[in-house]
């Protein structure tokens, strides 16, 4: 009976030695170590498998993973892996897993330990989603937390075309905006009109048109995000000309697509004191070819006749009231004079 009370004092004895040594250092004594030396723990020895739940052994410190000379692009706010483009793979809690890898003509790429999978076509975010999914199917982890970066698209450069001053391929890195790609190509030309196409290269068939605004205020709403790959197109506006006896003949582009006649003739400086007002002349572009509609534009100046919208391409011809053949002037002189006239912007 003395023996059994021994024992079970002993037994308490210890118990309360080592809830003591918990509750002061946090590590449970161990046997047979030698003295000075702490025992290591051991690392997992198939790579990119992360101890299970529970088992962890990694220090924190080996948790940071050092920073790549590449930053990585990132999910560019849906845009999509495409063939030949370089992605980064990280898992959460496995510090040695960072495979960068290249994807090949099919967008497949050669992951371990899962094999060929196919990336291409799927956002980075996607593309977390399902490798994740696939390694737990696979039970190489618990609670895999998957992260896919886009380092470097195949194809960097985007197309700039259409009304401006240097239509060409140009370079970019990671994100830009409209107005940074359209400041590369020299901006626009005089005849740019205000709708500019954008291709993203993973929609080839969904161009996304946009209206470039003038007003200040809004402006940053139509700066909107550029990615590699894609397709900028600038359309051209529609120019109407003013010739003959005014102060300025020039071609001015039709920002504003309700030009009036009055509104064309102020933007040419107006007509002069010799001008023949009521053998004015729109000489307009149609399927049968150019008309000519004569407008009594005295009128229009006294509020008795309409003021008449100008169509793209439209010739306004004001001519001289001095001697009687410059009304009579022929409609190939009209187009060779319109030919000759400087164009402007009435905006830019």
């Amino acid at each position: 009976m003395k023996s059994n009370i021994r024992t079970i004092l002993a037994v308490c004895c210890v118990v309360v030695l080592v809830g003591t040594c918990i509750a002061q250092t946090g590590t449970v004594p161990q046997t047979g170590a030698v003295q000075g030396v702490s025992p290591q723990p051991v690392s997992p020895t198939v790579p990119g498998v992360a101890p299970v739940a529970g088992n962890s052994t990694a220090t924190p410190a080996a948790t940071e993973a050092s920073p790549s000379a590449q930053t990585p692009i990132g999910d560019m706010a849906g845009m999509k892996i495409g063939p030949g483009d370089l992605v980064r793979i990280t898992i959460f809690g496995d510090p040695d897993y960072r495979p960068e890898i290249r994807l090949d003509s099919d967008g497949n790429a050669d992951i371990q330990p899962l094999g060929r999978v196919h990336l291409g076509g799927l956002t980075p975010s996607e593309a977390s989603e399902m490798l994740g999914k696939r390694l737990l199917e696979r039970g190489l982890y618990r609670d895999p937390h998957v992260s896919v970066a886009i380092l470097d698209y195949a194809t960097q450069g985007v197309s700039v075309l259409g009304e401006v001053q240097k239509p060409g391929v140009y370079i970019i890195q990671g994100e830009r905006h409209l107005f940074d790609v359209i400041s590369a190509a020299n901006g626009f030309t005089p005849r740019a009109g205000t709708k500019v196409s954008i291709t993203h290269r993973n929609q080839p068939n969904k161009p996304i048109v946009m209206n470039v605004s003038h007003d200040p205020a809004a402006s940053p709403d139509s700066n909107v995000v550029i990615y590699p790959g894609d397709t900028v197109l600038v359309s051209s506006a529609g120019v109407i000309y003013v010739v003959g006896d005014v102060a300025k003949p020039s071609g001015f582009v039709m920002d504003n697509e309700n030009l009036t006649m009055l509104q064309a003739v102020a933007l040419a400086g107006g007509v002069n004191s010799t001008a023949a007002l009521n053998d004015v002349k729109i000489i307009r572009k149609t399927a049968e070819g150019r008309k000519e509609l004569p407008v009594r534009f005295n009128d229009v100046l006294q509020s008795k006749g309409e003021d008449l919208a100008l169509k793209p391409d439209d010739i306004l011809f004001v001519p001289k009231s001095a001697g009687k053949n410059a009304a009579q002037r022929g409609m190939a002189a009209i187009l060779q004079a319109a030919t000759g006239v400087a164009i402007y912007s009435t905006h830019r």
